[in-house]
């Protein structure tokens, strides 16, 4: 897939790309690279331990985030065989984040806001509010961790980092907004959308 143009070039296009990877993640970017099937590259694996705690699941798609070159993170969507792309938020799904730089919790948090507001206007004190919960549970990430969200229908978003619970967000608005960060149509990354969603019906 051929990168979309950016409006930097040279050295100020390095230093614009450092300073959105520091931000943190999720971050949008101007290629992804969409499967391990491809031969292009190789994604990390974590069915083991997704279908351990989700066995009436199994993987819908995967992509790999990547900006101006550098790997920020895997993603894999499981979810049950009659998942439908058109009903994100009346269904059971689980999205996991295999993350391949270090970032730190707040940068994720701001910048899951920012994605977010892509989809529905947020207001300072629901951007607050949510920014202090995504901190809670999603802590600072080192190289390899693995953040899994999982969609609940009518009850919010639960989330386990490496395997172990880490928290819940009972707030059905937020899960709606938070996993329409890569699962909306509204997604500043639309290839990663169709990638991750490869096996939808």
């Amino acid at each position: 897939m051929n990168a979309r143009r950016h409006p930097y070039s040279g050295a100020m296009a390095c230093l614009v790309c450092a300073a959105l990877v520091a931000a943190g993640a999720p971050v949008m970017a101007q290629k992804t690279e969409k499967s391990s099937e491809q031969g292009s590259i190789a994604l990390q694996d974590s069915s083991a331990g997704v279908q351990e705690l989700f066995p009436q699941y199994r993987s819908v798609g995967k992509s790999r985030l990547t900006f101006w070159g550098i790997q920020v993170y895997d993603a894999n969507l499981w979810a049950t065989p009659t998942f439908k792309a058109n009903n994100l938020s009346g269904q059971s799904f689980a999205l996991e984040l295999i993350y391949l730089r270090d970032f730190e919790s707040k940068k994720i948090a701001e910048k899951s806001i920012s994605e977010m507001r892509r989809s529905a206007a947020i207001t300072d004190a629901q951007a607050k509010a949510w920014t202090l919960e995504l901190m809670r549970v999603i802590p600072d990430v080192k190289k390899g961790d693995r953040v899994l969200g999982e969609n609940r229908p009518d009850v919010g978003a639960v989330f386990r980092v490496n395997g172990q619970l880490s928290g819940e967000i009972r707030d059905v608005e937020f899960a709606r907004l938070f996993f329409g960060i890569w699962l909306s149509p509204q997604t500043s990354e639309p290839a990663m959308r169709s990638a991750l969603m490869a096996g939808a019906l």
